[in-house]
Order: structure tokens, then sequence, then C-alpha cells
């Protein structure tokens, strides 16, 4: 048993093998962003059992990426965080809070 797989994929890809693992029992347990030179690395993570699978995606900035948060639904608060503040341009995000779920001093603080 593998307890902890970190699999490199496409942003194209996202959806596809986000809703393989919903098939198959996982659920989410975090989405983590960090800035990168050219833009942002994300890695999505779930677990079953004991097992964690890792995604992991790199963007460019202005890159768009679509939500999960229609194959996992606790996704839109992890994917409302991400682009409140570091500025990642997620789109169809189940309830969406526009930049309004932390009052921070700052937009997206995290940016640059």
């Amino acid at each position: 048993m593998n307890d902890n797989v970190l699999t490199h994929i496409t942003a194209a890809d996202l959806l596809g093998s986000c809703q393989r693992l919903k098939n198959d029992g996982y659920h989410i347990m975090q989405i983590c962003a960090v800035r990168t030179k050219d833009g942002y690395e994300l890695t999505y993570s779930f677990g079953l059992e004991y097992e964690m699978v890792n995604l992991r995606i790199e963007i460019l900035t202005d890159d768009e990426i679509m939500s999960i948060s229609n194959i996992f639904s606790p996704a839109f608060l992890y994917e409302n965080e991400i682009k409140e503040l570091f500025g990642v341009n997620i789109q169809m995000i189940n309830i969406d809070y526009k930049g309004n779920l932390y009052r921070i001093a700052a937009k997206t603080p995290f940016k640059d």
C-alpha cells in the first residue's frame, strides 16, 4: 500500500483526475497554493482510509483553472481562499465569495 502518492498533472487533466478519485471513494483533504517564479503550484490532497493522493499542477500567473467544487463540494472554501489571497483565476466555483471571504487589508496579498 502506498501511504502517500504525488502525481504531477496538467490543469486540463484536473477535473478528470478528481472525478476518478471521487468515484474511487476519496475525499478532499486540502488544496495548497505556492507562488512560483512564473505562476503557481497547486497541490490537491485526497484521502481514503490511510492512503493519501496528491495531484500537483503548475500554472502561469494569468492561467485559468476550473473549480473542482462540483466534484468535491467542500473545495469551494479552499478555492475561494486561494483566489482571494493568491489571485489564482479559478472559474466556476459553486459558492464564489468574489473576494469577500476574508477581511484583509490588501487585495491578493500573496500574488506578488
